[in-house]
């Protein structure tokens, strides 16, 4: 098997994994178990929570000390183990902190992957800049599919199809519905992908600890140096706000949608009954984006890349505030999703280049992992924290009813300075040379 197909198969499975449960966790809590907002809320966190402090650690760990393929390995079989017991939990106080355990598992092998893959393609000597974003489309494909997949096997009598009575004793074992198979049908794969990551090409730690190390350097905490650089502690600082975005998509986005059932008008319409698949437009579009990274890096360096990233998060919420389920609302809603591609890739595959061309390769792991803690970590818990804030405080009715339109457009305001400040503050000449030279 050659190098691209196993790199393909990582990045499928290491997203089909986390979209077999993830857009789908909110329904699983409050419909399926019925636990309150007050019991089962404090579980979104888990992912920002996990994410500050476990992908740095672990890029530490990558480093110094083991290799980075069997890091990843691990962290997907215990990850996959932690899913099993989700399934079987009842308690959403106990279910809160084994999803935790788990994410503190997965998280990390987000920017694992990433290390592993630039590794293995510059030791085969491939151009990193055209060869990695065809790969990685494959990681949103494996997105996609765990969710259409779970929507079948969340349905007893399409699961019971599968084999003679399977299904339903399957069903009698675990309840009246078989939404929990979504932790089951991920948790097989998590363990499938981590046997899989011990057959890579070796990746062995860049460096050995030497006994003049300092206690710094013993500890792996070299990248946080990379805060005294002034355009790499702005590119964390953005990355940061640009997570803050992403977690606004992930938190409402659905849920803006169906709520479109409380209004008499569109109770029957396409976008609430089918509010999941119109959403999954946001990930198919991301495969179309993800194979323009090349093109637009080449074309107008990292900087304007992501520049256009943070405009297309202003369109994105812009283009909600005034979506409804007909006529040009509607048109407003499918671009909206299909903005998304544009804003999700540029800056976090771009962003991730970045950190890959401007870092030491002693300290990549570690400072891929801080990416992923401004992004998914501090980003995320500062999405959820403030924007959950705002709409109780300003942006709820009297019945408890959301003020979508202005929501949205606060988001698209808040997405906008953001752009502003970006273009203003940080400095990035592009150097196509620059660029090219990721591969070597």
């Amino acid at each position: 098997m050659n190098l691209k197909l196993r790199l393909t198969i990582l990045s499928f499975l290491q997203f089909f994994v986390w979209g077999a449960w993830l857009t789908t966790l909110g329904t699983y809590g409050f419909s399926y178990k019925q636990w309150s907002g007050a019991e089962f809320g404090a579980v979104f966190s888990t992912l920002g929570i996990a994410s500050i402090f476990m992908p740095a650690l672990m890029g530490i760990v990558a480093d110094k000390w083991i290799n980075a393929e069997k890091l990843y390995g691990t962290l997907h079989i215990l990850y996959g183990l932690t899913l099993f017991l989700l399934a079987l939990t009842d308690d959403p106080t106990t279910f809160f902190w084994i999803l935790l355990v788990g994410m503190c598992f997965y998280m990390p092998t987000l920017s694992l992957s990433n290390s592993i893959s630039y590794k293995l393609l510059k030791d085969s000597h491939y151009d990193v800049v055209k060869v990695f974003p065809p790969i990685r489309v494959w990681g949103t494909i494996g997105f996609i599919a765990a969710m259409w997949c779970t929507n079948i096997f969340s349905d007893e009598q399409s699961f019971s199809a599968f084999g003679i009575g399977v299904g339903q004793k399957v069903a009698n074992m675990i309840g009246n519905s078989l939404n929990a198979n979504q932790f089951y049908f991920a948790g097989i794969f998590a363990v499938v992908l981590g046997i899989f990551s011990f057959f890579l090409p070796k990746c062995p730690p860049p460096r050995l600890i030497s006994n003049n190390a300092t206690v710094a350097q013993k500890l792996g905490l070299d990248a946080f140096k990379l805060f005294k650089e002034k355009k790499m502690a702005l590119f964390f600082v953005f990355s940061m706000f640009l997570g803050a975005a992403l977690q606004l998509t992930n938190m409402y986005g659905d849920t803006f949608l169906k709520d479109f059932g409380s209004v008499e008008a569109y109770k029957d319409s396409a976008v609430v009954q089918y509010s999941t698949m119109i959403i999954s437009i946001s990930q198919i579009s991301e495969t179309l984006f993800i194979l323009a990274i090349p093109f637009f890096l080449y074309k107008f360096g990292i900087k304007k890349v992501m520049l256009i990233s943070m405009v297309a998060w202003v369109l994105r919420f812009g283009f909600f505030s005034f979506g409804e389920p007909e006529g040009f609302g509607l048109l407003l809603i499918i671009l909206s999703n299909i903005i998304y591609g544009m804003a999700f890739d540029f800056f976090n595959i771009s962003g991730s280049l970045f950190v890959e061309s401007n870092t030491d390769s002693k300290i990549r792991s570690s400072a891929q992992g801080l990416f992923m803690m401004m992004t998914n970590g501090f980003g995320a818990i500062l999405g959820s924290a403030v924007s959950g804030w705002l709409i109780t405080s300003f942006f709820t009715t009297d019945g408890g009813g959301k003020m979508w339109h202005e929501i949205w457009l606060v988001f698209a305001i808040y997405s906008l300075i953001v752009a502003v400040l970006f273009a203003i503050m940080f400095k990035h000449k592009h150097n196509p040379e620059a660029i090219a030279a990721i591969k070597h």
